[in-house]
């Protein structure tokens, strides 16, 4: 016992024949194990530290210092076009009365969610950065793995209703105003928020019933889900069993909903006789299948990349597609395939058309 030492005598409570009651007896005290001497009787128990933690450490790419500036300068580059991308997208809607449709009031939505999304990680990363500090606190980690939760999910479900919403324009297009009706639109993007929010709400909660050790280092620049949990040091079997089941759910269903839409619309397109026509149909749901094709890629991407890559700083790298470069793509995949969208970026940035500028010179 020449490792421990002698602390002062503890107060312990100990249950004899149905009745509890406390005696002042002494301890031994090492780094692991705590000793209790009751006479000749030695109790030996285990000690782990299962107090509330204050903070968790980001490791983020590399622990290199001549690289974090070049870090930081790209990811602060990439979170600024995505911001102001998104934001261009959400203005020429709104000021572009012939845009008030189904179609781009999603698409509003889902710029908007972008921004929320990359908002909700990438300026802390940069301020840990800038503050030469990997710590985020506990509360702080559990809220951003909710709103990442939140925001991802909203993905997912909004790329699923614009599919139905192409779906309907273009295998149903006599009731295409019918169907897809302003009511219609506002509940589908609520209860996409509703089902997000609760799946987040229910891990979060999760979450916070674990315990957590010593080992506090997530190797990632987020609090995601999986890195968090982890991390416990109690056991984890339930909340493994709700990440499967819920990335099951909330993943193959929308997908399963994409899938079928655009089988449909495939094969009201081949019905089509002339070429001009079906370049027509196609044309109107190009700019959505191609985010969804980035959208869904990259998310198997980073899921290969886990299941494969021994080194964990190899995920973070990989989750970096779909956290910032997917949302900074969306604005230039719409306004370089969408001629609404680039018309109206037109003339909310005072751009005039070149046929307009030579009709006004002639005209003088």
């Amino acid at each position: 016992m020449s490792n421990t030492k002698y602390t002062s005598k503890s107060s312990v409570k100990i249950k004899n024949h149905g009745t509890l009651t406390e005696r002042v007896v002494p301890a031994y005290v090492n780094d692991d194990h705590v000793i209790f001497l009751f006479g000749g009787t030695v109790l030996k128990m285990e000690l782990r530290n299962y107090s509330q933690i204050s903070e968790f450490l980001l490791l983020g790419f590399s622990e290199a210092t001549e690289l974090q500036l070049l870090i930081f300068g790209l990811f602060l580059s990439m979170y600024l076009i995505t911001v102001f991308g998104n934001l261009l997208i959400i203005l020429a809607i709104i000021s572009d009365s012939h845009l008030h449709t189904p179609m781009y009031f999603f698409l509003s939505i889902l710029s908007l969610v972008d921004i929320c999304f990359t908002s909700t990680s990438i300026p802390k990363m940069l301020v840990n950065i800038q503050m030469q500090s990997k710590a985020i606190g506990y509360t702080g980690c559990i809220t951003q793995m909710c709103f990442l939760l939140l925001f991802a999910g909203l993905d997912d479900f909004l790329l699923a209703v614009m599919a139905y919403d192409r779906f309907v324009a273009i295998c149903r297009p006599l009731h295409y105003t019918i169907v897809m009706n302003p009511q219609l639109c506002m509940w589908m993007v609520l209860v996409s928020f509703v089902i997000s929010a609760l799946h987040a709400l229910l891990q979060g909660l999760m979450v916070l019933h674990l315990s957590f050790c010593t080992d506090l280092e997530i190797p990632h620049f987020i609090c995601e889900l999986n890195q968090v949990v982890h991390r416990a040091c109690s056991d984890t079997f339930l909340n493994d069993v709700v990440i499967y089941f819920a990335a099951v759910l909330l993943a193959i269903g929308p997908l399963a909903g994409i899938l079928y839409s655009y089988s449909k619309i495939v094969s009201t397109i081949r019905a089509i006789s002339s070429d001009e026509g079906r370049l027509k149909a196609f044309s109107t749901c190009g700019s959505h299948l191609s985010v969804v094709s980035l959208f869904y890629c990259t998310c198997l991407g980073v899921y290969l990349s886990s299941a494969t890559a021994h080194n964990s700083h190899s995920t973070a790298a990989a989750s970096v597609m779909y956290l910032v470069v997917t949302p900074m793509l969306n604005p230039f995949i719409y306004s370089l395939r969408n001629k609404d969208i680039k018309s109206a970026l037109k003339r909310l940035l005072g751009i005039k058309s070149r046929n307009v500028a030579i009709l006004g010179r002639c005209n003088k």
